[in-house]
Formats: C-alpha cells, structure tokens, sequence
C-alpha cells in the first residue's frame, strides 16, 4: 500500500487499531476492533464518524462557474441557491454512461466545491474545463479532510461539542467553527440516516475528530458504510454506476433535468428516454442469510435475467440483500433465484431501500 495516499487522520485510525486497506488509490480503514457489525449498528442505532477524506474536492469559483457546473452535470443548480448542496452526474458524453456521481456543495454566489469520488477528480476537473466558460478549478483535496457524523443520533451528539455543525439542515451548506477552526459542513451522507460531513483543514483534522469522539460518537470504517448504503438502496460507482450504465438504468431519472439548458450526455440520454431503457436496476431479497456477491447470475426459471451488481449480508433485516440490473417488465414481488457458488438460492424482487 505504499504508493496509495494516505488520510490525514492515518495515525488516529492506526492509534485506534484500524484495519488499514487500499480503496481508490487511498490507504482506508476498513473496520475498528469491535468489527464492520458493530459499527454498523450503530449507525443505525445512535451515531459513528466515518473518515472519507478519499472523495475528492474540486474548487470551482469566479466568473463562469455556475454556467461551467450547468454545462457539465445533469442536475440543474437553478433549482437551488448558495448554502445548499445537490446530488449530481457527469456523463460520457458519447453514450450517456455515468462517469461519477457527485454531490455539489454551493457554499456562496460564486464559490462551489465539488465532491467526486475517489478516483475520478482528474476526470471531473477535466469535464470542467471542456465547459464553454473558464472559471477557477483547483483540486484542494489534499487541503482538508472529511469527516461523516451519520445516524440518528449524530445531531443531538454532536450539538454537545459544536453546536453551529450541527444545526446545519439536511442538504444545506454553512461555513462554521468547530474547535476554533473554520469548517464547511453540510448535511449530506451516504448511510440512508441523517447526518453531516464536514470539510476540515488539514492541520485541524486530528483536534476535530478528537472533539467529534469525545462526544460518544464512535468511529466506523469502509465495511459499514458499505453495507450501510447498500440496506440505503444507495449506488456505489464502479458497481450500480459507471460504463455503460446510465442515470434512467440506474432509476435514476431524478437526477436529470432536461429542460434545463444543454449539458454533457443529454442528447443520447434523451434517446434512451425516449425508446425506453433495456434494463433496470432494483433489489432483491434472499430467502435466508446466506449474501449473494457481485458477479452472481439472477435467473427467473431457467432463464439467466441479470448480474448481481452488489450484495451482502443486511445486518437490520438478518437477510441477504442484492442490487442488480434486471429487464424493466419483471415487477417487484417476482420469485427469481441467485446461482450462489453453483447453487440456486431463492429471493424475492424488491424496490430498494431495504432499510
């Protein structure tokens, strides 16, 4: 893992026993000692702090940025205003596959970060800069890190330690203090419960997490929020997103706005609205614990329908849960079977979210 970037709460979590991993040219921790089903559960019980200093943070200010930002991604920011954050795609802009998913933080009149994932931020800064204006774009991830104080009680805990954090509102954007440093919170997150990420500098990281934890907010790894944006029904990129898989397969649809000016993908986005998409993505529930995996094969008798695109093991339901892309006429409540290492278990087809 020595060529990976490393967060700058590494030796916290390291302090903290962390298993360390590789993910998206990051070195991560993927679980603390108590295990990925502890701090899942709490979660979804209480409140946990996630390290996601991996996402990536573009900078786009100045003159032309709100225009370049229409220009590249699907959603429509007009929708908005500063101190708001909106949920986004970057298309391919030959066949409408969805290169990253993104989260936009506009955090005043001309002063936007940009929130990819961790691998596409060079892809991202490049679809900016192809854009019809020329705004400041700068890549300020290794500035900061990023904390995600996620679940039900992540609000009510963090008020004890930085009240002005925590009283930013779901999806809303604010410049804030916490520990005496100057922070960008807002209230999004990637667990299905509500929650907050914030944007700390660097030389501020370890003194924030400290005073996070302090609260009784535990830390959790990459383990739990996987499992716990799969229960979400939430698309991970690379998995339910990416090369040929568009926003309307990935029942997405929300997330375009075609009415508003010409952006990156529209045109063969619309055709595909227009005949109608060939597949679909939705969930399936296994009959059991046993966790389907990306790869397996989902059959309806003796006919192969689709691929698992993610699946686990659903900590709350006791289940195994699945995310894959099926022909859009098989409805939900549809018997299928999942060929799990050569043998067919049977689930039931589900609209996401599980949990």
């Amino acid at each position: 893992m020595s060529n990976d970037r490393r967060s700058p709460l590494h030796e916290a979590h390291v302090a903290l026993g962390a298993k360390m991993v590789p993910f998206g040219g990051w070195e991560m921790p993927l679980s603390y000692p108590d295990g990925t089903l502890a701090e899942h559960a709490a979660c979804r019980s209480d409140a946990v702090v996630f390290d996601v200093s991996h996402l990536g943070t573009v900078r786009v200010a100045g003159e032309g940025a709100l225009a370049a930002l229409q220009w590249a991604f699907t959603n429509d920011l007009g929708r908005i205003e500063p101190g708001r954050a909106q949920y986004t795609h970057l298309l391919d802009p030959s066949d409408a596959s969805v290169l990253d998913d993104i989260i936009v933080w506009w955090i005043d009149d001309d002063r936007f970060d940009v929130m990819p994932n961790a691998s596409n931020t060079s892809r991202v800064e490049k679809a900016l800069a192809d854009g019809p204006t020329t705004p400041e774009i700068l890549d300020v991830t290794a500035s900061r890190a990023i904390l995600a104080v996620q679940g039900p009680n992540a609000r009510e805990r963090l008020a004890t330690v930085a009240p002005e954090a925590a009283a930013v509102g779901r999806f809303r954007v604010a410049e804030v203090e916490v520990a005496g440093h100057a922070v960008v919170v807002a209230g999004t997150g990637y667990t299905g419960e509500d929650g907050l990420e914030i944007a700390v500098p660097v030389a501020a990281a370890t003194a924030v997490w400290d005073l996070v934890s302090s609260a009784g907010i535990v830390p959790a790894g990459l383990g739990a929020r996987d499992t716990l944006r799969l229960e979400a029904g939430l698309p991970l990129h690379g998995h339910e997103l990416g090369p040929g898989i568009t926003s309307l397969q990935a029942g997405l649809g929300w997330v375009v706005r075609f009415d508003k000016d010409d952006f990156r993908g529209r045109a063969p986005l619309l055709a595909e609205q227009e005949r109608g998409v060939e597949r679909r993505l939705t969930g399936l529930v296994v009959d059991g614990r046993r966790p389907p995996r990306e790869g397996q094969s989902v059959r309806l008798g003796d006919e192969q329908i689709g691929v698992i695109t993610s699946g686990n093991f659903s900590p709350v339901l006791e289940q195994g849960i699945a995310l894959a892309f099926l022909p859009p006429d098989v409805e939900e409540g549809t018997a299928v079977s999942i060929d799990v290492r050569g043998t067919d278990v049977p689930a039931v087809v589900t609209a996401p979210p599980f949990v």
